[in-house]
């Protein structure tokens, strides 16, 4: 997880930080069946493999990152490059997760939500969903290619799986998807885990709506600071977090907001991006640093980014007899919240280098932007503010691209972007 999330905020970093290392470093210890596990020894490279994971099985989330991974830096050799480890990966889970039913059976941790309480769950809605999106952006990933024939073996694995997802997670009186024990019977616990269907684009838009209204309801989801890891309306539901039992943890928060732009849901997912960025700054100051001077003791604030955060309150998440969690600077994660949302929700900058592409999607008109943006060998200044004019967008680029504003229900309209500076008047457009 902290590989694959780490690259969603790295290709921003104009460079400076390779994006795809901890993807690449997980890959050279791919086994002959295919197998990578969710954890290594940093020394010996050997991987960890708990006793309630005997398979080190983690969320397969390559394929989404790789998707992603294209579209910053356009690099079509590495898609071709990486297909065949992520084919053979695809393959050793099919083999020893895959059940008769068609749904995978899985250990809890797998999911990285270790002490969720989920009862007897053989088959989690989290990991059979982001088995379905694994296998989506492995058919895009075919057609980056033109490889036909993988494109249609996995989008027939994709919608063989999302209808099984559909027929017997989805649990109409309740509005969600709820995980199922091993006699295939839904377990009625609401965890952050039943969101993974929306990015996986599993659910009807009826479905889909009725989902993201329990993330507006403050007795669920909707929590000050969203979202929890365990809905709020459940008994063993921990206002402090208590590991995964309510808990805001940054991934979870960005796959959240992911799935709501897959429903056009950006005015609302903007929203909570802000809400949750709000909640990691107040937190930030909470924990002074005592230090010596001479005689003189004091204490210092240290500013601290968190692991994982309380629901409804200032500060990082507290879990009973685990002072190791959260982590502090826990870059990995953390680095979504500050840099990945900030761009992609509160800017609201959506790009794609291969198709030339730099949509800004936002709800009303304000003085922001963002300068020095790196897509591949091109810097792009975009950048708006209010003059005698009216709303202006000033924008500079070395390269030609296309660029789409849209101010969501006023107006929306798609121009070229010439090489060097331009700027247009938004009331002429």
């Amino acid at each position: 997880m902290e590989a694959a999330f780490s690259s969603f905020f790295l290709v921003y970093s104009n460079r400076i930080y390779a994006a795809a290392s901890g993807l690449d470093a997980l890959y050279a210890l791919q086994e002959p069946d295919g197998a990578i596990r969710s954890r290594y020894d940093a020394a010996t490279s050997k991987p960890i493999l708990p006793k309630d994971n005997p398979e080190g099985l983690g969320l397969p989330l390559f394929a989404w990152a790789e998707y992603n991974l294209y579209h910053k830096t356009a690099n079509k050799k590495r898609v071709k490059d990486v297909m065949p480890t992520l084919q053979r990966h695809w393959t050793w889970m099919e083999k020893t997760f895959k059940r008769e039913n068609g749904l995978y059976g899985v250990p809890l941790s797998a999911t990285g939500m270790e002490n969720s309480p989920r009862g007897d769950a053989f088959y989690l809605s989290d990991f059979n969903a982001a088995m379905a999106m694994n296998a989506l952006y492995l058919s895009a990933l075919g057609d980056i290619l033109n490889d036909k024939e993988a494109s249609f073996q996995f989008k027939r694995s994709y919608f063989s799986l999302k209808t099984r997802i559909n027929s017997q997670m989805w649990d109409h009186d309740g509005g969600f998807y709820y995980d199922l024990d091993r006699d295939e019977k839904q377990i009625k616990t609401k965890t952050i885990g039943g969101y993974w269907p929306l990015l996986a684009e599993i659910p009807n838009e009826d479905r889909a709506e009725r989902l993201i209204a329990h993330l507006k309801d403050p007795a669920v989801f909707g929590t000050e600071h969203p979202f929890p890891t365990l809905s709020a309306d459940h008994p063993s539901y921990d206002k402090q977090g208590g590991g995964y039992r309510g808990s805001v943890v940054p991934p979870f928060t960005y796959m959240v907001i992911k799935g709501l732009e897959k429903y056009n849901q950006y005015e609302f997912a903007r929203d909570c991006a802000i809400r949750h960025l709000y909640f990691v700054l107040d937190s930030m100051h909470q924990n002074g640093e005592e230090k010596e001077h001479g005689a003189h003791r004091s204490v210092e604030q240290k500013p601290v980014i968190w692991e994982a955060y309380q629901p409804q309150n200032e500060g990082k998440a507290v879990w009973e007899g685990r002072t190791d969690w959260p982590r502090p600077q826990f870059l990995a994660y953390t680095g979504l919240s500050t840099i990945s949302m900030m761009i992609e929700n509160i800017v609201g900058l959506y790009i794609s280098l291969p198709r030339k592409t730099v949509d800004w999607i936002i709800p009303n008109l304000e003085i922001m932007g963002i300068e020095n943006l790196s897509l591949k060998r091109n810097l792009v200044t975009i950048l708006s503010n209010k003059s005698g004019r009216g709303w202006e967008i000033h924008m500079e680029s070395e390269k030609l691209y296309y660029f789409t504003i849209n101010v969501l229900g006023k107006k929306k309209k798609t121009l070229p972007i010439p090489s060097g500076k331009c700027s247009m008047l938004i009331d002429k457009i």
